[in-house]
């Protein structure tokens, strides 16, 4: 559980650093959103590195660190799009969604 909180905070931060500035951030220099960005995927790193190697500790893959990784990313990033951009989820979201969480469960079948 410690990992998945982690990966979670993770991309929180991550998802923040990249796409703050399509909204309200536009008019900055792209210098200035690069520095922003940089500032926020430092935080970022405080937590994916610990997850990684808690993770990694705990008898979870390096595999299955990055795929879990990738899983919580499309989470966060839907909830972002949603309150953050505005932008509405459509069934074609949750087809893709559904496809990626499908592949998401196959580098744990067997794992105890």
């Amino acid at each position: 559980m410690p990992t998945i909180l982690l990966l979670v905070v993770s991309n929180i931060f991550m998802t923040v650093a990249w796409y703050w500035h399509l909204k309200g951030g536009m008019e900055k220099p792209i210098l200035i959103v690069i520095l922003i960005s940089w500032g926020i995927a430092l935080i970022e790193y405080c937590f994916a590195v610990p997850a990684n190697r808690v993770g990694f500790a705990s008898g979870w893959s390096a595999g299955q660190l990055k795929i879990a990784q990738e899983a919580i990313a499309l989470i966060v990033f839907g909830g972002f799009m949603v309150t953050v951009l505005g932008e509405p989820l459509h069934w074609r979201h949750a087809a893709a969604f559904l496809c990626i969480m499908a592949a998401v469960g196959f580098p744990f079948v067997g794992r105890s």
